[in-house]
């Protein structure tokens, strides 16, 4: 606001939580003490979750819960999926099984494509076209110690995903995206 610019029409803010990395045993368990805020339940998770969204602006929450903790996804976004994009990756990884079973149960609205992880183009093609006719949105990411390679770039282009996600502006692997 200092800076002039308005929160929500100008800037927006788009949360990887990673939440395996505070789920000891990926379910619905989280631990938080780090941050202060202890342990929780999902339900406890989510109303804080419910808080920030009240607070700032963010339009986009991908992995929100961890990954083993279906129930929680189902849950968050019936409450945010149709204010937010609620992106699954950690237990999606790009298989079409798992996807189809996110489309199947309500778990998230969207999905994060890694084309290295599933192994190949077509399977790649095939997740986004699963994604794209349930009305998902979808978006291909880079991984962590990635070449400059930017092929993801334009599969992206090719495949409107509207989005890409390579990372901050910090390395040449990610530039080069």
């Amino acid at each position: 606001k200092k800076a002039g610019y308005k929160p929500g029409t100008d800037l927006s803010i788009a949360i990887d939580s990673a939440a395996n990395s505070f789920s000891p045993n990926l379910d619905g368990n989280y631990d938080l003490s780090w941050s202060g805020l202890g342990k929780m339940k999902t339900s406890d998770l989510i109303k804080k979750s419910a808080e920030w969204l009240e607070k700032y602006p963010i339009i986009l929450w991908e992995d929100p819960v961890s990954e083993g903790d279906w129930d929680g996804y189902i849950s968050f976004t019936k409450l945010f999926g149709d204010k937010i994009e609620v992106v699954g990756d950690d237990n999606f990884v790009t298989n079409t099984k798992y996807i189809k079973k996110g489309i199947e149960i309500g778990a998230r609205n969207s999905a994060l494509i890694k084309l290295n992880q599933i192994g190949s183009v077509t399977e790649t093609i095939e997740a986004v076209r699963m994604c794209k006719e349930a009305g998902w949105r979808y978006f291909l990411s880079h991984r962590s110690g990635e070449t400059e390679d930017n092929t993801i770039a334009d599969l992206a282009v090719a495949l409107n995903c509207g989005q890409i996600k390579t990372g901050s502006a910090s390395r040449s692997d990610r530039m080069a995206k």
